[in-house]
């Protein structure tokens, strides 16, 4: 058990890698569009097409801040200890399943095992910290029993 949070935490990790990654190929692709569209004689076309590149490349630079703020807040977490109490960093065990309270990663495995790395943010995530074992919540219908706090 002592080694599922660092692996969580590597699997976080390589999830907002691989994010950034994808970002920035997109920011590339986007400025090569730009750059190889050329003035043709319709006119507009031109002007257009780099209008919406730009666009692309605004959105992609708000998408890359955040996904650079997510890995900041993830590294902040790399050696949280377990508590008596949920917060950022711990690792919930629940009746009803297993949740990373990390960034919002989604679904993870670690051997036959699934977990869910959830913001602290997030509607569940505010719903775990500060609870302590035995404590039992209620989100979307579904009751959680804290079994564990890693």
């Amino acid at each position: 058990m002592s080694s599922l949070k660092p692996e969580l935490y590597q699997l976080c990790l390589t999830f907002i890698q691989n994010r950034i990654e994808n970002i920035e190929y997109s920011m590339q692709q986007a400025r090569q569009a730009s750059n190889d569209d050329t003035k043709s004689s319709a006119g507009d076309k031109y002007e257009t097409t780099r209008e919406m590149m730009q666009q692309e490349m605004d959105r992609n630079s708000k998408l890359l801040y955040e996904a650079g703020q997510q890995k900041i807040a993830l590294q902040q977490l790399e050696h949280v200890a377990a508590a008596k109490e949920a917060k950022n960093g711990s690792l919930v065990l629940t009746s009803a399943g297993n949740f990373y309270i990390s960034i919002s990663a989604g679904e993870l495995k670690v051997g036959d095992q699934t977990f869910i790395a959830v913001s602290q943010a997030s509607p569940i995530g505010r719903l775990f910290i500060g609870k302590q074992i035995g404590e039992e919540l209620n989100f979307n219908g579904k009751s959680y029993l804290i079994k564990e706090i890693l």
